[in-house]
């Protein structure tokens, strides 16, 4: 089981529903930031810019966990907000906020 609880994480503000699409959401950011490192480590080495292995060019946390937990525990710490739509004005909303 992964921790934090459920409630913990939703704090009475969201429903379960509610946070397996937050938790989703997260986690695509999560593989999209890991995908960004891959491609970026690759170039690296077909370039020979570096002599490094490619698992040493990708930061620990993605290579060692997988997103659903990165996701899971970014949102317990704050890194990640879950929000409704509408809840937030256009300029308290992030760059790359997805709608809900």
């Amino acid at each position: 089981m992964i921790k934090p609880s459920i409630a913990e994480l939703t704090k009475g503000n969201f429903n379960r529903y509610e946070l397996v699409i937050g938790a989703a959401k997260c986690a695509r950011r999560v593989t999209d930031e890991y995908v960004e490192q891959r491609a970026r480590a690759d170039r690296m080495i077909a370039n020979r810019e570096t002599e490094k292995s490619l698992a040493s060019l990708i930061d620990g946390e993605y290579r060692d966990q997988k997103a659903v937990k990165i996701a899971i525990t970014r949102l317990a710490e704050g890194r990640y907000r879950m929000y409704r739509p509408g809840e937030l004005t256009e300029a308290e909303a992030p760059e790359t906020a997805e709608e809900e």
